[in-house]
């Protein structure tokens, strides 16, 4: 076992003798840092106690939760990062913290990483914070030799998946029925907690952001070869499901999601409602049958490639 330093001057230890891991994840840090500039801030691992309270007051600012219910709270971050598990913050120029992504290593021990939770502030959204610390955790796990990094997120935010499955080329696992439970924050309320399971394999470190992506999709092309929509919206904003039998046949199936299911939530509750369950028939019957997500398209479908029963 050999003993280096993270890029916080923190003293860490290696798990390994792999001259080719080390060399992966500094190239890796080298396009973090590079999506960082980009971004026009400065992405590194936290300890003290003032930067925790920062991440937790964030979060709050994001979420909004129940005053009962905290996302995180600083006893949990400091146990998880004193047993030397990822909390990483995104700076702006003016030392604000704008972004915090946390993890955990996940079992089988020294295989991979769960990434619990990450969120960017209102007023720094558009600047692709998110994708640096993405990048950022990502070198943190090549240079602990793991091989992959999980998390879940809401199958009906269009946004959150196009970043998960196209920019950064994620693959969905699993469909999570009501994973949490009821969550009274301002963005879940009374709408279930539904979650894919996504993982990302943590291949060779790509020359630069853009290799990280998976691919893209456009739907016409994949309706003229023979692609069939399952799940649809309507003019009005509601989810249409045609027949079974009008897809069952398809190896290659479409399924919508809204565009803005937030702005939905607070406008039309209802309709909120029905995507959620519409989804869970659709999408998460498909994936518990054997389907596998090939991708996201720009306008909102996620492209399913269904195995023959």
């Amino acid at each position: 076992m050999t003993g280096t330093r993270d890029h916080d001057g923190q003293a860490t230890a290696l798990h390994r003798d792999d001259m080719t891991v080390n060399v992966m994840a500094m190239n890796a840090f080298g396009v973090a840092a590079e999506a960082a500039r980009r971004s026009g801030v400065v992405v590194r691992t936290l300890h003290e106690l003032a930067d925790l309270q920062r991440v937790v007051v964030l979060f709050d600012d994001i979420w909004r939760p129940d005053t009962g219910s905290p996302l995180v709270n600083i006893e949990q971050l400091r146990a998880m990062t004193h047993a030397g598990n990822y909390l990483a913050g995104a700076f702006d120029g003016d030392g604000r913290l704008i972004g915090a992504c946390v993890g955990f290593f996940a079992a089988p021990s020294g295989t991979g990483l769960h990434s619990h939770i990450a969120g960017v502030a209102a007023d720094a959204r558009r600047r692709h914070v998110g994708f640096a610390l993405k990048l950022h955790q990502r070198a943190w796990a090549l240079e602990r030799d793991l091989t992959e990094i999980t998390w879940t997120f809401d199958p009906l935010l269009s946004r959150n998946a196009y970043f998960n499955l196209c920019k950064l080329g994620a693959r969905p696992r699993e469909y999570l029925v009501d994973f949490y439970g009821d969550i009274n924050d301002s963005i879940n309320a009374g709408q279930g907690s539904d979650r894919l399971l996504v993982a990302w394999t943590l291949g060779a470190a790509p020359g630069r952001p853009a290799d990280v992506g998976g691919p893209r999709m456009d739907v016409e092309e994949l309706r003229a070869s023979g692609a069939v929509p399952a799940l649809t919206e309507s003019a009005a904003g509601w989810p249409e499901c045609p027949p079974v039998s009008h897809w069952k046949d398809a190896d290659v199936v479409l399924v919508q999601v809204p565009a803005e299911i937030e702005t939905l939530r607070q406008s039309d509750h209802g309709a909120a409602r029905q995507w959620r369950l519409a989804v869970r028939d659709v999408l998460g019957t498909m994936l518990r049958d054997g389907g596998r997500v090939a991708g996201f398209s720009r306008s909102g479908f996620y492209v399913v490639e269904r195995t023959a029963e």
